[in-house]
């Protein structure tokens, strides 16, 4: 718990109970879950806690880089504090995202797409969409 509150204050965020339940909820789940989700969770614990102040230090997770903010298709935002290079695969049907760590060589494609367009990419996030192992054998 000490790393994670040294994180928040390397990154000049104050370290709060509410902040700091929230950072190891994220870091202890790879459910890449939602706003709602993580108050939910979290609303027993912390019954002062509002959905307002889970969605605050989400984006001031994410602007730091402590976490990664993506959408699924789905009407809000999912979040990783994995931050490591990874690419996600994303089931159409039932919305859950798993983590994937395979080697993904697409270094020529980058380069044809900097050539082409003239900017310069510094980094690139790879989700696949498709439907998962679960939702396959339904």
């Amino acid at each position: 718990m000490n790393q994670l509150a040294e994180n928040l204050k390397a990154n000049k965020l104050k370290v709060t109970p509410q902040r700091l339940a929230i950072y190891t909820y994220l870091m202890n789940t790879t459910s890449h879950p939602t706003v709602e989700t993580i108050y939910n969770d979290l609303k027993e614990d912390f019954p002062t806690m509002s959905l307002a102040t889970v969605y605050k230090t989400v984006a001031s997770l994410r602007d730091v880089h402590l976490v990664k903010e993506f959408n699924v298709g789905e009407d809000s935002n999912r979040y990783d504090a994995n931050t490591d290079s990874h690419s996600h695969l994303i089931c159409t049907k039932c919305h859950n995202v798993y983590d994937y760590y395979g080697d993904i060589d697409i270094t020529e494609n980058i380069n044809e797409i900097q050539k082409l367009s003239g900017f310069k990419i510094d980094a690139c996030d790879i989700n696949f969409y498709g439907i998962c192992e679960n939702c396959k054998d339904k």
